[in-house]
């Protein structure tokens, strides 16, 4: 098989966004003190908020959403299976507050287990996490309960960053974020760490803010010890790592000033970096420096890249392609594409299983 580990609802229908522009529209937005014409601005009306039954999507909506899209291209280019989860910039964890995130999350993560029973040979689901600044991640956990035994969710995504890109949170290893971990032990769901859109003009969202989480995620990692606390936590970085593999040996050197074992036994068994590197040179250079055990292959098709390459004829998101070309052994490229995943994902490899793959 070949299994991605990294797929996105960014196709979902229309009726979402449109749900979510009233629920945006109606949260309390008091004016900005700083702003010139702050008196002028609306606060808003909590009262026109929409319930959860105002969403009303049939499932041949969800069809014509996938059928075209995701499932044409994963038959294109081979792809068995994808964990779906919602669209990543669309979890916004900076608006609103918990109550508003909880509702959205709850409304984003039907949909996706939804689209994953009609196809469930191609989708496996995946959840997002109801974040919201400032809010102890404990409140997460009724919805990760609920996705994990209700809708079979085999994995989470797990922002570092609820401000969206003004780094408000604590880092990855604070004991805030314990009881999460626990919860993500006890199901033996992995998260992947992933951050949503960015409200810093700083940082450009899938060009900046992304990389900048995978990379920044990572050295908390190093910096920290919270595999000691929690050695069969698991997690996956996404887009290559970041920076990462490109400056594997700073990293090691860190981790050697730190005081740090190698990053070997520090950290890789605890993390793995999926393949959403969009050339030939850089997923080459990921395969070379971390090793293949490590290693999950994705695509986030489709997503931040849509484009076809005019250098390779070929779109920049059809990873396969890269994987396929690189210098692996046979061995490391079936672990690549599927071993490794059923490892990391064992709810994914279950569910596998009881289909007879």
């Amino acid at each position: 098989m070949i299994i991605d580990c990294h797929g996105h609802y960014t196709t979902a229908p229309p009726a979402l966004a449109a749900w979510r522009d009233r629920q945006v529209a109606a949260l309390d937005a008091p004016p900005v003190a700083s702003a010139p014409s702050a008196a002028s601005v609306p606060s808003g009306d909590p009262s026109a908020a929409p319930s959860a039954a105002d969403l009303r999507i049939g499932d041949d909506e969800l069809r014509a959403s996938v059928e075209p899209n995701q499932l044409r291209l994963m038959d294109e280019r081979g792809i068995d299976l994808t964990v779906f989860s919602p669209r990543a910039s669309f979890m916004a964890h900076h608006v609103g507050d918990f109550a508003a995130s909880a509702a959205w999350a709850a409304l984003c993560n039907e949909l996706c287990f939804r689209v994953a029973a009609l196809y469930p040979q191609r989708f496996a689901p995946a959840a997002m996490l109801p974040q919201s600044p400032g809010v102890d991640p404990a409140t997460c956990v009724p919805e990760l309960t609920r996705c994990v035994e209700e809708y079979g969710a085999v994995a989470v995504n797990l922002n570092p960053d609820p401000s969206g890109g003004h780094w408000t949170a604590p880092p990855l290893t604070d004991r805030s974020w314990y009881p999460l971990y626990e919860k993500l032990v006890e199901y033996d769901v992995p998260a992947m760490i992933h951050v949503s859109t960015s409200v810093n003009p700083a940082f450009h969202t899938t060009g900046a803010h992304y990389l900048n989480a995978d990379t920044t995620a990572f050295m908390q990692l190093v910096q920290g010890d919270l595999f000691a606390d929690f050695p069969t936590l698991r997690f996956v970085i996404p887009h290559g790592g970041g920076a990462v593999p490109y400056h594997w040996g700073r990293f090691r050197g860190l981790a050697m000033a730190l005081g740090k074992p190698p990053l070997e036994e520090h950290v890789l068994g605890n993390v793995w970096f999926d393949t959403c590197v969009y050339h030939q040179a850089g997923s080459d250079l990921l395969y070379e420096v971390i090793p293949a055990r490590n290693i999950l292959f994705a695509s986030e098709m489709i997503g931040a890249v849509r484009d076809v390459d005019p250098c390779t004829g070929h779109h920049f998101d059809d990873t396969r392609r890269y994987a396929e070309a690189a210098a692996l052994s046979a061995d490391d490229l079936a672990a690549v594409q599927e071993h490794n995943a059923r490892a990391v994902y064992p709810r994914l490899d279950a569910l596998l299983k009881r289909q007879g793959r």
